[in-house]
C-alpha cells in the first residue's frame, strides 16, 4: 500500500486550509489521504467507566472536527481515498509518529490555542525540526494555495547531487506541471589588502563561480531523471533565508532541506528554514537530510 500523506487536524482555519492542500496534492500524486485529530483530553476528563457505552466530550468533539474536515477533503477531491483517526496523546507526539510511516506530513501555520496568533504555532514547529519524512506547514496567499504561480522554490546549499529535498522538488515539479527555480546563494568575502599573497583574481568572482558549480552539481541527477520539468537556476549574493522568503512571494511551494545529524534527535532546524516557516509567502516543505556533523550547514 502507498504511504498515505498525513495531515493534523484541530478544527482551525488554519488546519481546514491544511486540509484543503492536502487533498489536492493527494490527488495529483494519487496517494491515500489520513486525517489525524489528537489530543490529551482523558487526561483531564477523566477515564470513562469501564462498560459504559458513554463517550467524552473531548472525544465527541474529536469526532465531530474529523468528520468535517473528511467530509470536506472527499468534497474537494471526490477520487481520493480519505480516511480518520482519533488518538488520545499530544499532537507533536503523535504527528512525528505517524510521520514514521507516511509520504509526509501536512500541518498548518497557526493552533487552536490562546497563542494562535504567534508567527507559527508550536505543534508545527517542532514536527518540522523533528519529523523523519517531509513536513509541509500550509500558509500563504490564495494565489499560492491554488497553485496559481505554476512556479516551486528551491533552495540549494550544500554539494549533495542526491539531496533528498532536491528530488522532492523534481518530483512535484514533474506532478504538477509547473517550472522549479532553484537557487544557492553566495557572500561576498571580507576585503585583502591590496597585493595580499593569496589573492589571484576576484575574490566575488569565485565565490559566485562556487555557488554556480554547486548548484550544477546538486541538480545534475534529477534534472535527467525528470528531463521535461522546466529548470531556471540563479546565484544571487545574499543572505539565503532573506533572498528565499522574498522569492517565495512568486511561488507555489518553497522547499528546503533540514540537515540533521546522526539519528534526527533534538531540534534540528536551520536559519534558513526556521524563517521560511514563519515568513514565507507560499506553503514551505521541509525534507530532512541526514548527514555528518561536519557538513551539518545552512542553505
Amino acid at each position: 500500500m502507498q504511504a498515505p500523506l498525513v495531515v493534523g487536524v484541530d478544527g482551525s482555519d488554519s488546519s481546514l486550509q491544511a486540509v484543503d492542500w492536502a487533498a489536492d496534492e493527494a490527488a495529483r500524486h494519487e496517494t491515500p489521504l489520513r486525517l489525524v485529530y489528537a489530543s490529551l483530553w482523558e487526561r483531564y476528563e477523566g477515564a470513562v467507566p469501564t462498560g459504559g457505552l458513554q463517550r467524552s466530550e473531548g472525544r465527541i468533539l474529536a469526532e465531530n472536527i474529523l468528520g468535517a474536515a473528511s467530509e470536506r477533503a472527499r468534497l474537494r477531491v471526490p477520487t481520493s481515498a480519505v480516511s480518520t483517526d482519533v488518538l488520545a496523546e499530544d499532537p507533536t507526539s503523535a504527528l512525528l509518529r505517524e510521520g514514521a510511516s507516511a509520504w509526509a506530513l501536512v500541518v498548518g501555520s497557526r493552533g487552536r490555542g490562546q497563542l494562535a496568533s504567534v508567527l507559527l504555532g508550536s505543534v508545527s514547529l517542532v514536527v518540522a525540526a523533528r519529523s523523519v519524512c517531509p513536513v509541509v506547514v500550509v500558509r500563504g496567499d490564495d494565489v499560492a494555495l491554488a497553485a496559481g504561480h505554476e512556479r516551486i522554490l528551491l533552495g540549494v546549499g550544500r554539494r549533495d547531487a542526491e539531496a533528498p529535498s532536491v528530488r522532492f522538488a523534481f518530483r512535484e515539479a514533474a506532478a504538477r506541471g509547473c517550472a522549479l527555480h532553484a537557487l544557492s546563494t553566495w557572500r561576498r568575502p571580507a576585503p585583502r589588502p591590496a597585493g595580499h599573497q593569496l589573492i589571484t583574481g576576484d575574490p566575488a568572482h569565485s565565490a559566485e563561480a562556487r555557488a554556480t558549480a554547486l548548484l550544477d552539481e546538486a541538480l545534475e541527477g534529477s534534472a535527467l531523471e525528470y528531463p521535461d520539468v522546466r529548470v531556471s537556476r540563479a546565484t544571487p549574493e545574499g543572505p539565503a533565508a532573506r533572498i528565499l522568503v522574498e522569492r517565495s512571494a512568486a511561488a507555489d511551494l518553497l522547499i528546503v532541506g533540514a540537515r540533521r545529524p546522526g539519528s534526527f534527535i533534538g531540534l534540528e532546524l536551520g536559519r534558513v528554514a526556521h524563517r521560511a516557516l514563519h515568513h514565507a509567502a507560499c506553503p514551505v516543505v521541509v525534507v530532512p537530510e541526514r548527514v555528518t556533523e561536519a557538513a551539518a550547514t545552512d542553505v
